[in-house]
């Protein structure tokens, strides 16, 4: 009898030897395994993503960063971003572009936070602005003075440099293009007077941006020059399909020479 209490006490101390030892087993399996799980680990929470190798592109701007006239609503942007995957570059693209834009919305546009926010993780900024400015939807062509071109062009150039001064704020290594401006007039009655409006207003605002080393002036002036009706949509203003395309190649191409890098 007394043995028998003996072997009965021995096995249940081997049984709660057992379980003590499972227990720390499970216990040292789940801080080993479950302490480098993304949910459990606080330093996945403290430390952000490694940097992805996209090239992130953010695209500013009127109805033609929007795509406006481009029967597949791509635009230059849309071609740009074609252009560069052909080209093997893994790439992202946000477009912020907004219809009827004017230079002074742009720069309340770049106040908001989470616009800062994508212009600060870009590494290329597209832009067109300025447009609207100058034609005011045609306006224009009933008062091409001196001076009010003068004060359409001042007002411009101080928002262009606003926003420039913005995106720096944000983000100091981005590279930024802006597209010149094209005279999708150069047919009408004044159209060989409002082409020197033009082309000054692009002289100025190119001027203001060589200022920044890494923000360059894209010409597209030249690619409406001749046969301006071939590269424009039905509304005579916006650029179809062609036009969008040949500006995105003088883009893209900047772009792949310069390497994708900012």
């Amino acid at each position: 009898m007394h043995s028998k209490k003996v072997r009965l006490i021995t096995g249940f101390a081997v049984l709660t030897c057992l379980l003590w030892l499972f227990g720390l087993g499970w216990a040292v399996k789940d801080y080993l395994i479950g302490s480098q799980s993304p949910a459990l680990s606080p330093s996945a929470a403290e430390h952000p993503a490694a940097p992805s190798d996209k090239l992130k592109i953010v695209a500013l701007g009127d109805s033609l960063t929007r795509g406006t006239g481009d029967i597949e609503g791509k635009g230059y942007v849309g071609y740009v971003s074609d252009q560069l995957k052909q080209s093997g570059m893994d790439i992202s693209l946000i477009n912020l572009g907004i219809k009827g834009l004017v230079s002074p919305d742009l720069a309340e546009q770049m106040k908001e936070k989470e616009i800062s926010r994508q212009i600060g993780q870009a590494d290329v900024v597209l832009m067109t602005i300025g447009g609207n400015d100058l034609f005011l939807g045609g306006q224009t062509l009933s008062d091409i003075s001196e001076a009010s071109i003068t004060g359409l062009e001042d007002a411009f150039l101080s928002n262009l440099e606003a926003v420039i001064t913005n995106i720096r704020a944000v983000n100091t290594e981005a590279a930024v293009y802006l597209l010149g401006l094209y005279n999708p007039f150069s047919e009408f009655e004044d159209g060989e007077l409002l082409s020197g409006v033009v082309r000054q207003w692009n002289y100025k605002a190119a001027e203001l941006l060589a200022q920044d080393t890494n923000t360059v002036f894209v010409p597209t002036f030249d690619i409406f020059q001749r046969n301006v009706n071939d590269y424009l949509f039905t509304d005579h203003f916006h650029p179809n399909e062609e036009g969008y395309r040949l500006m995105a190649k003088r883009v893209a191409d900047l772009i792949i020479g310069a390497g994708g890098q900012s």
